[in-house]
């Protein structure tokens, strides 16, 4: 560990689930901590008070850091209003992290595009931050298209000041977008605080993490000198059931040391 830092926790983004938290979303949770999972990253809350979710949480023992939530881009003069209410939630919560976990840009995405999602990103993490939690920015593959030479979500990290946005990279579509997951990891240390470790197989098809071709190990060793704290696992395809392909992935922390 770096500078005295406390070990990095395995989390797991609650979408990998869904399946589940949508017929019993406390019961899952309390599944996810059966497994051996130190964190939670919410996806919706499925209606239940903050107070009971965090009572939940206490009990277990789990950590949660951070949620994914959407802002409504297209309607965006109410993302203010709309953002209000999810950081009251958050904060009852307890959460540290507000995450997009995605934003609209064209096929053939401009300088312009690019410039008017920032405006929207540094606004929504000037808001939030402003009411003492930090905001942060989930990428696909998308985001690695080139414009001026450059990729999209280089130009909107060099556009809106890391103060405003931090970044939560998601090292399989990382390199589904065609770079590799360690170089981003080096070249945001310290912007970095959770990131996805997600896996692909050929032809960008699920796999298990550590299952797959992406270079998550070199990415793993890199992650705690460049600050990384919070190791989120996201699976989306599952061979059996999503259960238990998301207790598999644990195995990939434990061969390398972290659990």
């Amino acid at each position: 560990m770096v500078d005295g830092m406390t070990k990095p926790v395995v989390g797991l983004q609650l979408y990998s689930l869904r399946d589940m938290t949508e017929h019993d979303f406390l019961g899952t949770i309390r599944k996810v901590a059966d497994l051996g999972y130190q964190a939670v990253e919410f996806a919706g809350y499925f209606g239940t008070p903050a107070k009971e979710l965090r009572a939940l949480l206490d009990e277990l023992g789990l950590k949660a850091p951070s949620a994914h939530v959407g802002l409504t881009f297209d309607d965006p003069d109410n993302i203010p209003a709309n953002l209000a209410r999810e950081i009251e939630y958050a904060k009852e919560l307890g959460l540290e992290y507000i995450i997009t976990p995605w934003a609209p840009l064209p096929e053939e995405p401009t300088m312009d595009d690019i410039r008017k999602l920032a405006v929207i990103l540094e606004a929504a993490g000037r808001q939030v931050t402003a009411a003492g939690l930090k905001y942060g920015y989930h990428n696909h593959a998308f985001e690695f298209k080139l414009v001026e030479g450059k990729p999209v979500i280089d130009h909107l990290l060099e556009l809106v000041p890391a103060e405003y946005l931090a970044v939560e990279f998601d090292l399989g579509w990382v390199h589904v977008g065609g770079q590799v997951p360690v170089d981003y990891v080096n070249r945001y240390a310290g912007r970095i605080p959770l990131a996805h470790f997600k896996d692909f197989g050929p032809g960008a098809s699920d796999a298990e993490v550590g299952k797959g071709e992406v270079d998550l190990k070199s990415a793993l060793e890199a992650a705690p000198q460049a600050g990384i704290r919070y190791y989120i696992v996201e699976q989306e395809g599952f061979s059996d059931s999503s259960i238990k392909s998301v207790e598999r992935c644990l195995d990939f922390f434990k061969q390398n040391g972290v659990l």
